[in-house]
């Protein structure tokens, strides 16, 4: 049997989960851009209620590597099905209350306050979400084909992202801009419970994966397996946590950034750009599918170099390109980015699972993925904004240059465990 339909009921898992994560971090990056600053902040610049609102956007990354420690923890103690199933009950649960919050014109300073919560908390569940699906997949993958099914949750996140971006702008068509601002911003949020149910149902159904149940009968886990993992392995969490900056710099430029400059200072209407944003996702899909097959064929890490590479040709493009005046341009601009991401994203699972042992790899895994979130998914898009703010938006593809410098020289210090 084919080793792809025999493992499906494990790749489904680890795509939904990851498909389910991007949903929801992309709802909430898209009404970010859209409506959170004028709803949830007091009454200044549009400009000054953007910083605000990008900086709560920016708190889930704070808060993921403190999720990945914690969810690491029991992963590597408790075991990979367990732990997944309670970070997406997490993460869900946050989504959805975000759909009931009160605007700052009837709750006060209370209403930015519930919204930097229910933000950490999205943050804290997504820390133990990606690292627990791709070992999902990984440690289940035949060999030659541990890229191929790591790549698996990488395809959540063009899915995800299109199942967000598509709600938003079918809203966009079918409301009035003062419906949209009034309730429909909060409809992605509700839904995000039928996906979160998916997403458990087919969890649930798993069992452990062959790799952790190998290693329990060796030896115990870890009592403490972040005091392991950093005692053991903390050059390895160094370079995994430089090797993901550029994945995450490229796709929240491209997607929420853009999304922000590209209808409040760039004139293009919502509908248009979250249009030229979706046709883009899928050369971001693309990317991964090809990445993934030429790290089977070649290696992760040579994938990885290239892609980081190519990462710092495409920030010498970027800011041009979105401010051209020009709609082909910007979305030229955006597949390119998003398709050099899938270089730099889709042999990620299969890479990062190579630098860590068995029982410490779901702390490892999570914690260096969520690590370098921080500067490509959080300091990033901020920096750029403020840039964008103070009338430097052509030089923001600096940003993405050093963001692949970064990485090419976290792929190249790498070495996989003894």
């Amino acid at each position: 049997m084919h080793p792809i339909r025999q493992n499906a009921r494990v790749l489904t898992a680890a795509l939904t989960g990851t498909a389910v994560e991007f949903y929801d971090f992309y709802v909430f990056a898209t009404a970010t851009a859209l409506v959170f600053g004028a709803l949830f902040f007091p009454a200044s610049s549009p400009e000054a209620q953007g910083i605000q609102a990008f900086m709560v956007f920016g708190l889930a990354f704070i808060a993921r590597p403190i999720g990945a420690v914690a969810f690491g923890h029991f992963g590597d103690r408790v075991g990979r099905k367990a732990t997944l199933v309670a970070s997406l009950l997490l993460m869900g649960l946050s989504t959805l209350l975000v759909a009931f919050l009160p605007g700052y014109a009837v709750a006060g300073f209370v209403a930015p306050l519930l919204l930097c919560v229910l933000r950490f908390g999205q943050g804290f569940g997504l820390g133990g979400e990606w690292g627990g699906a791709a070992l999902l997949a990984v440690e289940n993958a035949p060999k030659g084909w541990e890229a191929r099914f790591g790549a698996a949750p990488q395809l959540g996140a063009p899915l995800g992202f299109l199942a967000a971006n598509g709600l938003f702008l079918a809203l966009g068509l079918w409301l009035s801009e003062a419906d949209f601002l009034s309730w429909g911003w909060r409809v992605p949020f509700l839904f995000s419970l039928v996906l979160v149910g998916i997403g458990l149902w087919v969890r649930l159904n798993l069992t452990e994966t062959p790799a952790f149940q190998e290693a329990l009968k060796h030896s115990p886990p870890p009592a403490v397996p972040l005091g392991t993992l950093l005692r053991h392995h903390w050059g390895a969490v160094l370079a995994g946590s430089a090797a993901v900056v550029a994945c995450f710099a490229l796709f929240y430029l491209s997607t929420a950034f853009a999304l922000d400059i590209g209808t409040k200072q760039l004139g293009y209407s919502r509908e248009h750009f979250l249009t030229l944003q979706l046709g883009a996702n899928c050369f971001l899909a693309v990317g991964i599918v090809l990445a993934a097959w030429l790290a089977d064929r070649f290696s992760a890490r040579g994938v990885l170099l290239a892609g980081a590479l190519c990462t710092i040709a495409v920030g010498l493009v970027f800011g041009p390109g979105l401010q051209s005046g020009s709609a082909t341009a910007v979305f030229a601009t955006l597949s390119l980015a998003l398709f050099t991401m899938g270089f730099v994203y889709g042999p990620l699972g299969g890479f990062l699972s190579q630098l860590y042992p068995v029982p410490v790899r779901y702390t490892g895994v999570s914690v260096a993925f969520n690590a370098g979130g921080i500067l490509g998914g959080a300091v990033t898009p901020l920096l750029a904004k403020q840039m964008s703010n103070m009338g430097h938006g052509s030089s923001i593809g600096l940003l993405l240059a050093a963001a692949g410098v970064l990485t090419l020289i976290g792929v190249s210090l790498s070495r996989p465990a003894a």
